[in-house]
């Protein structure tokens, strides 16, 4: 089982990394994630160079994928070749959005009959695409998601693998991670946001 976890040029450390290591602790039960770029090498948006684990082309074979974040997404959906190459199927795939990226998604036409979740300076203009935001950090319906805020990739990982592995495997990733003292609250926070905010479509 593996996630294209898609990082486009000026990504947000935070939403790649956060989403991938999380994920890639569940490497020994079979779901890996996989840094995946349109080109070779990506700098993040604090000029941290990152070398792709995957080409752009991995998306289609992914039984995940995640669509990164960062300064660049309204560049990212202006490019009608790179928008090309994201060739997703909610039908067979889970498909996640972080932050910005829920303006790929809504590019890509995913979010026609859902509310998204968002960052506070990229809502306006998911707004201005006929989309509600909620005020939420997760939201998913079916097999698509969108998460708003940094650190709610952490819910958007717990979405995947609890999908994926089940609930226990979330489990055990966030009681590891957690800070020291909080792993009940961290844990139970994390499930809380996925169980509430997940519609199942008929």
């Amino acid at each position: 089982m593996q996630v294209a976890v898609v990082t486009f040029d000026g990504f947000n450390e935070l939403d790649s990394f956060i989403a991938s290591a999380l994920i890639n602790r569940c490497r020994k039960d079979g779901l890996e994630a996989l840094i995946t770029t349109p080109t070779p090498v990506v700098a993040s948006m604090n000029g941290v160079e990152v070398t792709g684990q995957r080409p752009m082309e991995f998306v289609t074979e992914a039984d995940v994928v995640l669509i990164g974040s960062g300064v660049k997404a309204r560049e990212v959906i202006a490019d009608d070749q790179l928008i090309s190459k994201l060739r997703l199927d909610p039908s067979r795939q889970l498909i996640g959005a972080q932050c910005s990226g829920a303006l790929v998604l809504a590019r890509l036409g995913l979010l026609e009959d859902m509310p998204a979740c968002t960052d506070m300076k990229t809502r306006p203009f998911v707004e201005a695409r006929d989309i509600t935001v909620l005020d939420e950090p997760f939201h998913a319906e079916g097999n698509v998601a969108t998460a708003g805020g940094c650190l709610a990739s952490q819910y958007l990982a717990t979405w995947v693998i609890t999908r994926m592995l089940g609930e226990g495997a979330a489990r055990n990733v966030l009681d590891y991670v957690a800070p020291v003292g909080e792993n009940r609250e961290t844990v139970d926070r994390a499930l809380y946001a996925i169980r509430s905010a997940e519609v199942a479509l008929p």
